[in-house]
């Protein structure tokens, strides 16, 4: 019994110590926007750097989204289409490898204002967002976009030529990989809002009814296409990330 007792103690006594924030350093208004504004420069100054450097080298990445697209001719239908195509594609992954470093520059943001329970999430936070946000872009690329454009290409082979325009093509593409991407971050907010002790794994199974209609919701919004085929594919691994989320947050106790 006193074994028991002890151990009480030393739980009530260690709650506290995990909430409170440590080298607390009391900050201004303008002390707050200054590092914020800094912290913008930094991350800005990633992506235009990873931009420069993926537009360098944007053809072999352009032939890269083309392989989904089994061999469709694409068009250029109008001048410098391909030019600010090349832009877009190099922005859109100078963002994905500058990244990391704009998840540094958050991180440092917003440390001095978390206790010792919220900084002890940082790491498998961080770590887990990254793999599954990559996850997600390779789950587009090899499932969702061919799965997509074989629907559009077999459903009008027999009365139209695939000849697509480029520009159309690769908004369709990114739009779909990066939204897969964010998609794929729901384990992790659940892991959140369960270790803060904000929902449990019980209430999260309750509501399976409105989190399939909510992932079939989603997968019609976040795919640009309107095939069935893609947006079942989609709501099917968002259903399958939240409840392997509510596994996850079960296993960690709460």
């Amino acid at each position: 019994m006193t074994t028991t007792k002890t151990e009480t103690h030393a739980q009530e006594d260690k709650e506290p110590f995990l909430d409170e924030i440590p080298d607390e350093l009391e900050m201004s208004l303008f002390d707050h926007l200054d590092e914020l504004r800094m912290r913008i420069f930094y991350g800005l100054i990633a992506v235009v750097i990873g931009m420069i450097g993926c537009f360098i080298v944007v053809k072999p990445l352009v032939k890269w989204l083309q392989v989904p697209a089994q061999g469709v001719k694409f068009l250029q239908l109008a001048p410098g289409e391909f030019f600010f195509v090349s832009i877009k594609v190099a922005g859109y992954s100078g963002l994905l490898i500058a990244s990391p470093f704009i998840l540094y520059q958050v991180i440092q943001f917003v440390l001095p204002g978390l206790t010792r329970r919220e900084r002890g999430l940082l790491g498998p936070v961080v770590l887990g967002s990254s793999v599954l946000f990559f996850a997600g872009i390779g789950f587009s690329y090899w499932a969702l976009i061919p799965a997509a454009l074989n629907f559009f290409i077999t459903y009008g082979a027999d009365v139209v030529e695939q000849a697509w325009s480029i520009d159309s093509y690769f908004e369709f593409v990114l739009l779909l990989m990066f939204s897969t991407g964010i998609a794929f971050q729901i384990p992790v907010v659940q892991l959140i809002l369960g270790n803060l002790g904000i929902v449990s794994s019980e209430q999260m199974l309750k509501g399976w009814r409105i989190v399939v209609l909510g992932a079939v919701i989603l997968g019609a919004v976040l795919t640009p296409s309107t095939d069935p085929l893609t947006q079942s594919l989609l709501a099917g691994a968002v259903l399958g990330l939240y409840f392997g989320g509510v596994g996850m947050v079960k296993l960690s106790g709460k």
